[in-house]
Parts: structure tokens; sequence; C-alpha cells
């Protein structure tokens, strides 16, 4: 079937190209009569309107790009439900990227998104010092940092991570623990090392050990491998709690406690964070430091569109939120109290 043009739609509404136009970008100034006419002409031509060559036309798309670290983790998918809400009321749409923590495939998935003309990018970023994303900024496509503070002049929505590992550090000193292992990702996350500061600090204020051990990712893989090490550990000198500096490490760090006959919170307990589903599904269900997940993604999309509507009059703004501790049986209180 041929591609029907807005003039054919036109012509058989018996109205101008122009009114064509508003019922498709601005129908409350149409008359509903009007507006129905034109309707029906677009279903009997089975008209669909050129998303590409409107977006050349006005400067930019209606759609917002969202590049995460890893869109396996669900703490993400539940960031991109909470943008995908908000930017549904403003009839934008949501594009996800997964930069999979490389600084390259991120870069490219920047480039891409420029060159569609999206209306701006949220981000969770590879390196917190990024020069691109400022430079993206420079050329007119406004970025906000997610889960991220910002360093700079832009927007951005995170946690206080650094209280979290207080939080999970703080409750398992309280449950009788002395020796605890942090099992985290890169040090040169910003999440792993503020998460990994909190807990340091709590540790040492209670005169208790930290042995800190990481993997190559925040994965179930990399949380299974640091499982494995400790349980490999003699039983004197095997920590007696750990801290995972996600949830998907403490599901890896439980699988390998179950296969070396370790229970939880028995033998180990377990503190993980961002309270994903999951945490409360597992074999033990495991305590978590939940961050509110939806709430980031809609504050997100709120600063953005903010930005987008009134540029000159914008002002950036660094929104923190506070995490809290969900308690279940995991971090139950050391078996010799």
């Amino acid at each position: 079937m041929a591609t029907r043009s807005i003039k054919e739609v036109a012509q058989l509404a018996r109205v101008s190209v122009g009114t064509v136009s508003n019922v498709l970008n601005r129908p409350e100034i149409v008359s509903p009569a009007t507006r129905e006419r034109v309707f029906d002409a677009i279903r009997e031509l089975g008209f669909v309107r050129n998303e590409v060559a409107r977006h050349l036309r006005v400067g930019r798309s209606r759609t917002v790009g969202l590049v995460v670290l890893d869109v396996s983790n669900p703490f993400f998918v539940d960031v991109a439900q909470g943008a995908e809400a908000v930017a549904d009321e403003h009839d934008t749409m949501v594009v996800l990227c997964n930069s999979a923590g490389d600084p390259g495939r991120e870069r490219r998935h920047l480039d891409q998104l420029e060159q569609h003309r999206v209306l701006g990018v949220l981000i969770t970023p590879v390196e917190q010092d990024n020069p691109w994303l400022a430079e993206m900024a420079g050329r007119g496509t406004p970025v906000v940092l997610v889960d991220s503070p910002a360093t700079g002049p832009r927007c951005s929505v995170a946690v206080d991570d650094r209280l979290g590992g207080r939080l999970a550090g703080d409750h398992l000193l309280e449950r009788g623990h002395r020796r605890v292992v942090f099992a985290g990702g890169p040090p040169s996350v910003r999440q792993v090392a503020d998460r990994h500061a909190g807990v340091a600090e709590a540790v040492a204020a209670g005169a208790a050990e930290l042995l800190t051990c990481t993997a190559p990712a925040l994965t179930v893989a990399g949380g299974r491998a640091i499982g494995e090490r400790v349980a490999g550990l003699p039983a004197g000198e095997r920590p007696t709690a750990a801290f995972c500096a996600n949830d998907m490490m403490a599901l890896g760090f439980l699988q390998a406690m179950a296969a070396h006959g370790l229970r939880v919170p028995d033998d180990l307990a377990i503190v993980g964070y961002d309270d994903i589903d999951f945490a409360a599904a597992a074999a033990v269900p495991l305590s978590s430091v939940r961050q509110p997940r939806e709430l980031l993604g809609r504050a997100a999309v709120d600063l953005l569109l903010d930005e987008v509507a009134d540029p000159g009059q914008h002002r950036h703004r660094q929104v923190i939120f506070q995490p809290d501790l969900v308690v279940r049986e995991s971090s139950a209180p050391h078996r010799t109290l």
C-alpha cells in the first residue's frame, strides 16, 4: 500500500493541511466535529504520521534516552518504569540503553541518542566525571544524572549511599557481628565507593573488623565468586556477616553459602542493597538497604522536562533521597550471642 500524505487526509476530510496538523499536534484547538472528520479520514486512508520528518521540522523528538549500567539488574528496570510513567504523562517516550559498564559502549549510545535529537538524556554514568556529558549539554541536549550526584552544573537524582552503608554496618554490629566482609564491585564505581565508606565508618566506630573483597561487576556471578572465597576461609577466620554492594551480589553470595553447606544467617548473615523484588523472594529472604527506585526515575524525568520547557529559567537541582533498611531473615543475630 502506498504511503498516504497529510495532504490526502486534508482533501478527504475537506479541511486545510493546517487543520490536520492541528488535530495531530494541538487537538484541543479544533472543534470536536472537525476532529472526528479528520480522524475518520486518517482511519480510511491508513495514514501514519512520519515522526522522523516531524522531528526534523520541530528540531527535537518526543523521546528521552535512559542509559543505565546494567539492564539485567532489576533496580534499573524499576528506575525505568518510574521514568516512563512520568514521560508518558507528557506524551514522551523513554528509550532504554545498556552501557554494561563499558565507557566505549556508553559513548556510542550517547552519540546515537544525540543524532536522533532526543529531548534529553538520563544516565547513570560509568565514570563520574565524563566530559562528554558536559559537551552534550553545551550543544543543547540536557543531561540528568540518575543514581549519581552531580559534581558540575547539571541536575541529578541520587541516594545517600554512604548513609546506606552505615545503616547496614550499624545493623550488623547491633546483631553482634564483629567480623564483616564487604562484597563490592570496582571501587571506581561511585556507588560502590560510597557504600564501602559508609560500612567502614560503622565498623570502625564499633571497633570491629572489615574485610573488603571486590569482583569485576555488580552481578550474581560476582557475588558468588566472593562468596566462594569467603566460604573457603578457615572457620575461625571467616567473617560472620556480609554486606553486599547490591542485591544481585547478595543473591550470588547466598548461593555460594548454600553450595558450601553454610547456613544463613546461623553461620553467616547477609545484607544487600537496593531491595529489589527478588530480595524478599530469595530462599532466605534478604535484608536490604532500600532505595526509592521508581521515585528516582520519576524525579529525573521531572527535572529534565522542566529544563526542556524553559531552559532560560531552569535551575539545576541535585536531589538526594534517603535510604532505609529493610530487615528480613538473612541478618538474624549472631548465633554465639
